[in-house]
């Protein structure tokens, strides 16, 4: 039965939690407020220090949880996942705050203030990461993407990767929730507070200073997605030659007004081989043409290919998509390489849920690739969080990346994260022709990979250790309201 204390503590408890949960609800999922993001931890960790740890943890983990009640109609009603996967993503983010916050409160009790402050950013970074190891999603709603419209942010990207979007932001809430620590020295709150806004000046200084770099050179781009059926169509069929000429008519008005090269969404066609309207067209207008194409080779092997025709080319260079959707894809065998086409600028090439991998920001960074072109098909809902995860993969590795989606967004951005230009077949069909700006860009990212976040793994190992040590001072506090 809760004691006296505990009952008198209740209201303060069930706010913090309640708040933690808005914040979360609005500022995670398909469609996040970045700003929310950063509001959205702080109630459960200022409550933290003032209520005894289960309590601290159970209010961590159902804010979360509840916060995260945002996916159910997406993931559950619309792209219909396995209830048992809907449950795992909607309550992992509540079990890695309440493991922070675990981490966290042990600290503290153990008058480790700086070891608790940083507690709850690194484990939640090496949590997120490890969780990126293992999951056949890779990257898919960490916390970084939350910050997509906050451009000055999401330049730590190209240091750290998207893992140190992620530490900033737990390390200012957690640092500005200890403010309220009475049991923490004056002078320890202020120094850790001072410490986290000076880390957040830097990043911002450093981000408005990348942004402030003006590109090197340009190319025009169109995006073309005139069918949002979902239907696969042969493209020697009569309704494939149908929705061949579409795109022609189409393509055609792109090239009118200039576009130098045209990217058509994943899976347009089912071929057996490369499409010869496309093969002409690209030959005649001088444009380049990537399709998106379920490809059968003669071996029974079926691909999801991006075929690439090119001006004064015999035959079309072509990519398998790496990373298939569980459940969605197994027909397809994926592919294992990378591809850049020849001359300039240099073009890399990728399709769809590739880009939800750093592997793809790592491998086409070192390959000095100044854009990444990528067919690709949304589920609707998710048409925003997918383009832009699309974008932060450009940022991380140095190149502007033309993404044309079925059910979802049309987005031209730069290595910089600025989308430049975007439209939505969400709903109907879309056109999209614009200038993107290209640089000659080498991010410290692109060479050293995941550094930050293996860092983060072993400070979380030396942290818990840490925490597990039976305090040694007699002035930490106790465990209590």
């Amino acid at each position: 039965m809760p004691s006296q204390s505990e009952r008198s503590a209740m209201p303060a408890w069930v706010l913090a939690t309640a708040l933690t949960a808005i914040g979360w609800w609005f500022g995670s999922g398909t469609h996040p407020v970045w700003w929310a993001t950063w509001l959205a931890p702080l109630p459960v960790l200022w409550l933290a220090s003032r209520v005894r740890t289960p309590w601290a943890v159970a209010a961590a983990f159902l804010a979360m949880a509840i916060g995260s009640g945002n996916l159910w109609s997406y993931m559950y009603s619309h792209i219909r996942l396995p209830l048992p996967v809907v449950i795992y993503a909607m309550t992992l983010p509540g079990a890695m705050l309440a493991l922070c916050v675990l981490i966290h409160k042990r600290l503290l009790l153990r008058g480790r203030p700086i070891a608790a402050t940083l507690a709850v950013p690194v484990t939640w970074v090496a949590l997120a990461f490890i969780n990126n190891l293992l999951s056949p999603h890779g990257t898919f709603f960490d916390i970084a993407y939350t910050q997509m419209d906050a451009l000055p942010v999401i330049q730590l990207a190209t240091l750290t990767g998207i893992w140190g979007i992620g530490a900033l932001l737990f390390l200012v809430a957690t640092a500005v929730a200890l403010l309220g620590a009475a049991h923490v020295a004056t002078r320890v709150r202020i120094a850790i507070a001072g410490s986290a806004l000076l880390i957040l000046a830097a990043a911002l200084t450093y981000g408005f200073w990348r942004l402030a770099t003006p590109p090197t050179s340009q190319v025009r781009v169109a995006l073309l997605s005139l069918d949002q059926t979902g239907k696969l169509v042969p493209a020697d069929s009569p309704e494939g030659r149908s929705r061949q000429d579409r795109y022609l008519v189409a393509m055609d008005r792109a090239a009118g007004k200039g576009a130098q090269v045209i990217v058509i969404p994943e899976d347009t066609f089912a071929a057996t081989a490369p499409v010869p309207a496309f093969a002409s067209f690209a030959q005649e207008r001088g444009v380049v043409v990537d399709v998106g194409v379920d490809f059968q080779e003669e071996n029974s092997a079926e691909r999801n290919m991006a075929m690439v025709f090119q001006p004064g080319a015999v035959s079309p260079a072509t990519y398998h998509k790496h990373h298939l959707i569980p459940g969605f894809e197994d027909r397809f065998t994926p592919g294992t390489s990378f591809r850049m086409l020849p001359g300039s600028p240099r073009i890399g090439l990728a399709i769809c849920k590739d880009m939800d991998f750093q592997d793809f920001s790592t491998a086409y960074g070192q390959r000095s690739a100044q854009l990444l072109l990528v067919p690709a098909w949304d589920f609707v809902e998710d048409g925003w969080l997918h383009s832009r995860m699309a974008v932060m993969r450009g940022v991380e590795g140095g190149f502007a990346v033309a993404r044309a989606a079925r059910s979802g967004r049309l987005t031209l951005s730069d290595d910089r994260g600025r989308v430049m230009a975007e439209a939505s077949s969400e709903h109907d069909d879309a056109e999209l022709v614009g200038n993107l700006a290209l640089r000659e860009t080498r991010t410290p990212y692109a060479r050293w990979g995941n550094w930050f976040a293996w860092i983060d793994v072993t400070f979380l190992l030396a942290l818990a250790g840490l925490a597990l040590l039976p305090s040694t001072k007699k002035s930490a506090p106790k465990d209590a309201f």
